[in-house]
């Protein structure tokens, strides 16, 4: 439980008013939590009891908060956003912005904050670094006897520049993270292996070619590391922290938040009657995660989670309650990617195991929250986000709870898109420019039906994806021919994260992995099925994607330059205009109507636009409110496309 709050109170974006809300007040600072670890509701938190108890009995950790709210109570709309942070930053107000840059949150226009929400933002990650702005959680070490345990660390790590020296904590973002650090600088059990592709042989450096640095954080590889290629690290590492705490953290700020009264110090005491939770990306995963593992109800079997958001999450959990576990592990090489995939139960066709996010044997629950998972076409290319929605043999679309809406955002990738073109992403180059189409609108209107949902008992739109039965969900080696058709390289003959069926050993059923895994081969590789235009047809279409522009994918190879072209530049989608004029077109030999050969003027683009805007508002995927924005984001879409020399980034005019 939460048992005390340190915080300092602050007038949020200097004093501006959101609507109807008023000011904001910030409340910032750090919480305190106990845990008995023998109490049922926190007995999945791995090595709990190896943690250091107080004289009570109980584990004592701290996560670091922060509380944005309505400073005149009476203009809040009594709902609380549980904020899930990305690797410490928070997610929820800017993925529910809209507008041609993605400004700071004080900067924004706060639509969340104009309608009266509280934002609420706890640390949860333990490795997060201390002393900047991101929220971590401070999470005690697990012993044995008192001593610091000592266990396997796998991380991976491709690098676009030569470098001689990488970090062992796994991250393909670039953001920092305090890494597990080597027993033994000298460790003579470490392995490090080069490979082209992730199912590809590996090649192992010599262990005499390579060192540990001294502060046994880092790999130095005096022969270099090869852009392009990837490094699989293995090594002994000293010092496990209880990851699974931050789940806790979650649950029992949103109880304290909601139900406790102003005689414990709760600053939001009277406030609140609803809790709808919002992660995106890593966060996305850990919520699944979190409903798995059953911390949406808290030590009194209340539901303290009556929303859940899921966004751009795919089929994976996290490594968050493993011991030795790195949570911001993307790949579908982790212990994170396992079976079950589905809300509902499954039984595994050949381990005979059944089990569900939502639903496990033997468990029964009082309440469930009412879900949204929100995936891109990146999901599905690399993740294989189509295990969320299939049978467990992959033969045939899986049933979804009443609970639960499943929705594929058709032709957007993992981070969203914005103008200008471009094809780079943190030091990488794309093959093509990136995925350029702004999803928030769509992602702010499921919000709106969700909160519709728990606070009205509204029903939201139905489940829009691509499925087996009509023919929208198909074989990559489908999609790929198509493809080939287009300018440019097409689709990446290797996948950079091939779901495969992984066995981390005995121990893994209580979060402890063995490395390396068990490789008992691959689960159904299935994406969104194309048009002629190379442009996906399933799913909730966007109106550039429904009035295109070009072709809109989840895929896109890395640049020559950079190393690995066949491979997929981590999450990234592209953009592959339409020629400007049938004579282009012609001269290049694109298959694919230029943009004149579609639409006779702009005016007549736009106004087609328009039109499935408002389609999209009918159907309840869309807000009116926003029908605007798209079809102003539409407009610079179109004069920028017009005005491009070529179709692929660096090709010689005309390409």
């Amino acid at each position: 439980m939460l048992i005390g709050l340190e915080l300092t109170r602050s007038v949020f974006a200097g004093g501006r008013t959101f609507g109807a809300a008023g000011e904001y007040e910030q409340l910032a600072g750090r919480a305190a939590f106990a845990l008995a670890p023998r109490h049922p509701a926190n007995q999945a938190i791995v090595d709990l009891d190896l943690a250091l108890p107080d004289a009570a009995g109980r584990v004592r950790f701290t996560a670091d908060l922060r509380i944005l709210q309505p400073i005149d109570p009476r203009r809040g709309n009594r709902r609380m956003v549980l904020d899930v942070v990305n690797r410490g930053s928070p997610v929820a107000i800017r993925n529910t912005e809209f507008g041609a840059t993605r400004l700071p949150e004080a900067d924004s226009a706060g639509w969340l904050l104009q309608q009266g929400f509280t934002v609420v933002s706890v640390g949860w990650q333990h490795n997060v670094p201390a002393g900047t702005p991101r929220l971590g959680l401070q999470a005690p070490e697990a012993l044995a006897g008192g001593r610091r345990l000592t266990g396997r660390v796998r991380s991976v790590v491709q690098v676009s520049t030569p470098t001689q020296t990488i970090g062992v904590a796994d991250e393909p973002s670039g953001v920092e993270h305090v890494a597990y650090p080597a027993a033994n600088v000298d460790d003579p059990g470490a392995t490090l292996t080069e490979t082209d592709s992730p199912l590809g042989s590996r090649r192992v450096i010599p262990r005499d070619r390579w060192r540990f640095t001294p502060d046994c954080t880092h790999v130095h590889f005096p022969g270099g590391f090869q852009p392009g290629k990837l490094y699989e690290l293995l090594y002994t590492a000293e010092g496990a922290a209880v990851t699974g705490l931050g789940f806790a953290a979650l649950r029992d700020t949103a109880a304290c938040l909601r139900f406790s009264s102003a005689a414990a110090d709760n600053p939001c005491a009277g406030r609140l009657d609803h809790t709808l939770a919002f992660g995106g990306s890593q966060t996305g995963r850990l919520l699944r995660h979190l409903l798995y593992l059953g911390f949406d109800l808290d030590e009194e079997g209340r539901l303290v989670l009556d929303g859940v958001l899921t966004l751009i999450a795919g089929p994976l959990r996290t490594e968050a309650n493993w011991r030795f576990g790195q949570p911001s592990f993307i790949g579908s090489d982790s212990p994170g990617f396992a079976f079950p995939f589905t809300d509902a139960m499954q039984t595994d066709p050949l381990t005979g195991r059944i089990d569900g996010l939502l639903e496990r044997p033997g468990q029964r629950r009082t309440a469930l929250p009412r879900i949204m998972h929100i995936n891109t076409s990146a999901e599905y290319c690399n993740l294989s986000a189509a295990l969320i929605h299939l049978t467990a043999d992959g033969r045939a679309d899986a049933p979804i709870p009443d609970n639960v809406r499943i929705y594929h955002l058709t032709g957007t990738h993992h981070g969203g898109g914005t103008l200008p073109l471009d094809n780079r992403l943190f030091d990488a180059r794309a093959a093509y420019y990136n995925n350029s189409i702004d999803y928030r609108p769509l992602v702010r209107a499921a919000f709106h039906n969700l909160d519709a949902w728990v606070t009205a008992g509204t029903s939201p739109p139905a489940s829009r994806y691509p499925r087996l039965a009509d023919g929208t969900l198909v074989a990559r080696e489908t999609v790929r021919a198509l493809a080939a058709r287009l300018p440019g390289p097409g689709m990446p003959v290797e996948r950079l994260y091939p779901t495969q069926r992984l066995d981390y050993g005995p121990s893994s059923s209580v979060g402890r992995a063995s490395f390396p895994p068990a490789d008992g081969g691959s689960y159904p590789d299935l994406v969104p099925a194309v048009d002629a235009d190379g442009n996906e047809r399933g799913g909730v279409r966007h109106p550039d994607v429904a009035v295109p522009l070009g072709t809109f994918t989840g895929w896109n190879p890395r640049h020559p330059s950079i190393g690995g072209p066949e491979l997929n530049l981590l999450l990234n989608g592209a953009t592959i205009p339409f020629a400007r004029t049938a004579a282009q077109r012609e001269r290049v030999g694109d298959q694919r109507l230029s943009i004149e050969e579609r639409y006779p003027s702009r005016d007549i683009y736009l106004q087609q636009v328009r039109d499935s805007a408002e389609d999209l508002v009918r159907e309840g995927y869309l807000l009116a409110a926003d029908v605007d924005g798209v079809a102003t984001a539409a407009s610079r879409r179109y004069d920028e496309f017009v005005r491009l020399d070529s179709i692929v980034p660096g090709a010689t005019p005309g390409v």
